[in-house]
């Protein structure tokens, strides 16, 4: 039986100031590695916006949007690109890993960095979004109301973090939430790392969504 190996966490050096992989060498990794989807979440941060020095929302938006449409672009339909976020509140510490986005979500939604996490899942349940707190129980991280989360990242393979995985894994069971897991890819030594084997290949977000509620994959570790 074929399977698909899914990355639900990846950066791009053109957006996430953290990362330092272009997008043409993100897409000859995943590729390489036997990726057939690939999630581009960049960060959606306060501090991406001031590294770039964009102050208008619009603005920031578009920048943030370019990233992906390159990975897009470059790709030519040799891998499927998917739009996400990881977005980051100004109040919080926290990571959340947000699955559905568009661009009119986005730009209707003007400094959405402002919020936080009991405000912002409101809207993204309205907008048909799924949320997932990334790396919960990694250093500096906190553990928020489960009330305002569809999920967890129970694996998280970023090679220069302890993510604590165990103890997400057990956390995302006891409140019967979605589970997650993906490379957190930032360099290229990171590729291959992790990702989700699915039965049926990931062409949209609802497929992934659905596989998820489902329970219907194999976590690559």
């Amino acid at each position: 039986m074929k399977i698909f190996l899914t990355e639900t966490h990846a950066h791009t050096s053109e957006v996430s100031p953290c990362a330092t992989c272009n997008s043409k060498e993100l897409v000859n990794l995943m590729i390489k590695h036997g990726y057939s989807t690939v999630f581009i979440t960049n960060h959606l941060s306060e501090h991406t916006f001031s590294k770039a020095n964009i102050k208008n929302w619009n603005d920031k938006i578009d920048f943030f949007l370019e990233g992906f449409e390159l990975v897009k672009k470059v790709a030519n339909g040799r891998i499927n690109v998917i739009l996400a976020m990881e977005i980051s509140f100004t109040e919080e510490a926290n990571d959340y890993l947000v699955y559905g986005i568009t661009e009119s979500f986005l730009k209707d939604n003007a400094d959405m960095t402002n919020l936080t996490i009991d405000k912002f899942y409101p809207l993204a349940k309205k907008n048909c979004l799924h949320v997932i707190q990334a790396h919960p129980f990694r250093f500096g991280s906190r553990i928020v109301n489960p009330d305002f989360l569809d999920g967890y990242e129970i694996f998280n393979g970023n090679p220069r973090h302890n993510s604590n995985n165990d103890m997400a894994s057990s956390w995302a069971k006891h409140y019967a939430k979605t589970e997650s897991a993906g490379t957190d890819f930032h360099r290229p030594g990171d590729a291959g790392i992790s990702g989700m084997y699915f039965e049926n290949e990931i062409v949209t977000t609802e497929d992934y969504i659905q596989a998820l509620q489902c329970g219907n994959f194999i976590i690559k570790k």
